[in-house]
């Protein structure tokens, strides 16, 4: 029978990896043997150090330790910039032709039909399109969209859903602490797994890396199917050019029919004290929470029993009408996504641009973006906390005031709780919360999803919510900044040098 739909992406485009843009140099450089020799000359340059140090007496000579340094610190750089290795390109593969070999038409049209593009103003096609281009990314219709800014109120919604479940509960978190709240989730996972609901659960074990193992432990002993996201092979050199690229995506999938993504991982701090937005989502956009998330399960190791049309039920919800496109990120693509949907939607705002960041360390393209916009009369705002959360990303954050004001971007202060959501809204059309902060780590290093709301509704809400955060704002002002003294200039130059790797 012939194929009534166009698939967004043909199965081969489905791939995150293209070999042809990867040259030979760099396809040896992620081969197994590549990593495993690194570690070694790591080790080794190590070994020298202690050696000068323990049999020399420590008089070694500082054009020695000059040379050795400066050997390592190539070594660990190279290292650390190398992208994931070959085997997570054979496991995309492997996840895409699998799922089309176990899956019938309508579910494959469910999951990568864009049918929906035609319900999205003709404004914005284009930019669907576009940013839908790199994995699956399809705008999809019918859902229902509950905007969180209460860590309470996630907190509460998210344990009822849990006990809820019925069949499976899919849960991904950049961090999952270990407190009364957290450890209230875990329990909960626990005794839906005892019950007989299969919960699979992504541990990013580097940003949780101060959590004892026991914790996991006890989940996998409850019956919870625990993975590490980044699995070490060979030893300091696959460590390394792991590290350098976090899992940082906030999902959870339950039944295959409620789902949600944003900034709120799950710790105290998020349930109780910091300012952050969040959704909760029913409809046909959860299927794309799904996919990504089982994405993240192949190329972390994990195993499935179940087949994968157990994983995309049909959505009980259909009267909710909102456009939802769920956009997924991460390294080795050929462009980028989230920053592309920023630099798109920047330069064709017509009358506002409204965002909010814990981290204002914009790449290139994005900063130019946001001179333009401004300087071609759109009211650009940027809304960022007024005391860090590291000592570092206050003066990252302040380095690039000075450009931005003059420019005629509005840039506002929140005070009070620390303020980590991460979205923007435009032209009462156009909104989106995310994983992803603005920075170069979250547009090029992490693996990161965003969701793109095309409502007015639901951007006038995500317009009202910054309006109100306004109220705790305090605007900083050109000449403010210009009468910072050299002290004070002098670190948020320093750490500007460094802000591709921040």
């Amino acid at each position: 029978m012939e194929h009534s739909w166009t698939p967004l992406n043909k199965p081969e485009q489905l791939v995150a990896y293209s070999a042809k843009d990867i040259s030979p140099y760099l396809c040896l450089m992620r081969s197994g043997a590549i990593q495993l020799l690194i570690s070694l000359l790591l080790i080794a340059g190590i070994v020298v150090i202690l050696f000068f140090f323990l049999f020399k007496g420590g008089n070694i000579t500082n054009k020695e330790f000059l040379h050795i340094s400066l050997g390592l610190f190539i070594v660990v750089l190279v290292v650390l910039n190398l992208r994931p290795h070959w085997s997570i390109e054979k496991k995309h593969r492997r996840f895409f032709e699998e799922l089309l070999a176990e899956t019938d038409e309508p579910l494959q049209q469910k999951l990568f039909d864009n049918a929906a593009i035609n319900d999205v103003s003709s404004s914005y096609r284009t930019f669907s399109k576009l940013i839908a281009g790199s994995f699956h990314g399809s705008v999809t219709g019918n859902n229902s969209v509950e905007i969180i800014t209460d860590g309470h109120r996630k907190y509460e919604l998210l344990l009822q859903d849990l006990e809820n479940a019925k069949e499976s509960i899919n849960m991904e978190y950049y961090h999952f602490g270990a407190d009364k709240g957290s450890r209230a989730v875990r329990d909960m996972l626990i005794k839906k797994a005892r019950e007989g609901v299969k919960v699979k659960f992504i541990n990013e074990n580097i940003a949780n890396f101060p959590i004892g193992h026991r914790y996991y432990k006890s989940m996998k002993n409850g019956g919870v199917e625990v993975i590490r996201f980044t699995g070490i092979r060979h030893l300091v050199g696959d460590f390394l050019s792991k590290l350098n690229y976090r899992n940082h995506r906030k999902i959870v999938v339950i039944d295959g029919k409620i789902g949600y993504t944003g900034g709120m991982n799950i710790n105290d701090h998020y349930f109780r004290q910091w300012r952050d937005t969040h959704l909760r989502i029913e409809g046909d956009a959860v299927a794309s929470l799904q996919l990504i998330f089982l994405n993240s399960w192949v190329i972390s190791g994990g195993k499935r029993e179940e087949p994968y049309p157990f994983y995309f039920p049909e959505p009980e919800h259909k009267d909710g009408g909102k456009l939802v496109q769920i956009i997924s990120d991460e390294p080795g693509l050929n462009f980028h996504p989230i920053e592309t949907s920023y630099q798109w939607a920047l330069l064709h705002a017509k009358e506002y641009f409204y965002i909010q960041t814990p981290y204002f360390v914009p790449s290139k393209p994005v900063l130019s973006a946001l001179k333009a916009a401004a300087s071609s009369g759109v009211d650009v705002r940027i809304m960022i906390p007024a005391k860090a959360d590291t000592f570092f990303m206050g003066p990252a954050n302040k380095s690039f005031f000075r450009e931005c004001l003059s420019s005629g971007i509005r840039i506002f202060l929140r005070e009070g709780e620390f303020m980590h959501a991460k979205t923007f809204v435009s032209d009462d059309y156009l909104s989106s919360v995310g994983t992803a902060n603005m920075d170069n780590r979250s547009f090029t290093l992490n693996y990161e999803d965003n969701a793109y709301l095309y409502d007015r509704e639901l951007a006038l809400e995500c317009k009202s919510i910054f309006e109100k955060d306004m109220q705790q704002c305090r605007e900083i002002t050109l000449e403010e900044v210009y009468a910072w003294k050299w002290y004070q200039r002098f670190p948020q130059w320093l750490i500007r040098q460094a802000a591709p790797l921040l």
